[in-house]
């Protein structure tokens, strides 16, 4: 099968075609696996991270992918909860332990052992993966599958961000960047929580047009004040300027989340200008997200069904996988990028 490697760490500033393009034996699915044959992989700043180092996998070659959509080609002993050609989806879970207890309490995200889809295992920039079939997620039928891709992981991390923003009523709610996973949290809001405003902080034009086109009340760049304090605050950006930023627009008792697996060390001297007064005082709250439960993949999927919830993409062929996560890099961003495959 065709398949995008990953072999070393690198710099995609100066290293423009981090992956490399390989026919690789297709994965045999073991007890309780799935044999995915993929169609779409959405393509995420983790991705970058990984690629950079700054959550580096734990072994090369790897395949990077961790918003896949496909249909059950082949299944191990044992797995019988998906038919042969059932389209399915795979997200940033790949598997977790199932008995500490974070498992026991519904917090997997939280597990030891939690092993990521394209990292800790080979995910979906390629022909064929295999996944237990416990993760896998069944794809209602109102979305296509490039559709579907970046629901798996923007979408879902949204969703999960946008609960642990605790909004109630006429809420004020921040968006700090505005790439996949902010535009889709957006129409989010307007859906479940109509009442509350959205104000959007992003460094592109093109996103602040983008963002106040799908209705939010105001967009300004990611250092420029709000033009009134917030309830809450989502961070979906590498940098620590704009965590600075956000808890500055935040009112007293309101409560900023941080939506990044990583921040970027070059950028840590803005926590320099960190003044515990304006920032931190009046019982103001930081709470970070880590990881997605499967219970978050399955709950915003039924809920993007009813929306429905349909994200703004950019197609890419598998060999063009190098062009978007440099345009990714790069912040030329509209919506969601996916990788048509297969």
């Amino acid at each position: 099968m065709k398949a995008m490697l990953l072999e070393r760490i690198t710099n995609l500033e100066t290293e423009r075609s981090p992956l490399r393009m390989a026919e690789v034996a297709v994965p045999e699915p073991s007890q309780g696996q799935l044999l995915v044959r993929v169609s779409a992989c959405g393509v995420c700043h983790t991705e970058l991270d990984e690629i950079e180092g700054r959550t580096p996998p734990p072994r090369f070659p790897v395949v990077l992918g961790h918003q896949v959509v496909g249909r059950v080609e082949a299944a191990g002993l044992g797995a019988i909860r998906f038919a042969l050609g059932t389209r399915v989806g795979v997200a940033w879970i790949w598997s977790s332990c199932g008995i500490c207890p974070f498992c026991r309490r519904g917090l997997e995200n939280l597990c030891p052992d939690f092993r990521a889809t394209g990292r800790d295992a080979d995910g979906g920039y390629a022909e064929y993966m295999v996944v237990p079939e416990g993760f896998a997620h069944p794809i209602p039928d109102t979305f296509t599958d490039f559709e579907a891709a970046p629901l798996l992981c923007a979408g879902a991390i949204g969703y999960r961000s946008l609960r642990l923003a605790a909004l109630e009523g006429k809420a004020t709610l921040g968006l700090t960047g505005f790439g996949a996973s902010a535009h889709l949290v957006l129409k989010m809001v307007r859906h479940r929580y109509p009442s509350v405003q959205t104000f959007v902080f992003a460094r592109s034009e093109k996103e602040r047009s983008f963002a106040l086109e799908l209705g939010a009340v105001w967009a300004g760049d990611t250092d420029e004040p709000s033009p009134e304090k917030l309830d809450a605050v989502i961070d979906t950006t590498p940098a620590w300027k704009p965590v600075v930023a956000a808890l500055g627009n935040l009112k007293p008792g309101g409560r900023l989340v941080v939506n990044a697996i990583r921040k970027e060390e070059k950028d840590k001297s803005a926590l320099q200008e960190l003044r515990y007064p304006e920032h931190l005082w009046l019982e103001k709250e930081i709470k970070s997200v880590a990881n997605v439960t499967r219970q978050d993949v399955r709950e915003f999927l039924d809920l993007a069904a009813a929306i429905p919830l349909r994200p703004e993409v950019q197609l890419f062929d598998l060999t063009q996988a190098n062009e978007a996560l440099v345009e990714l890099k790069e912040r030329k961003i509209r919506g969601a990028k996916v990788l048509r495959i297969g």
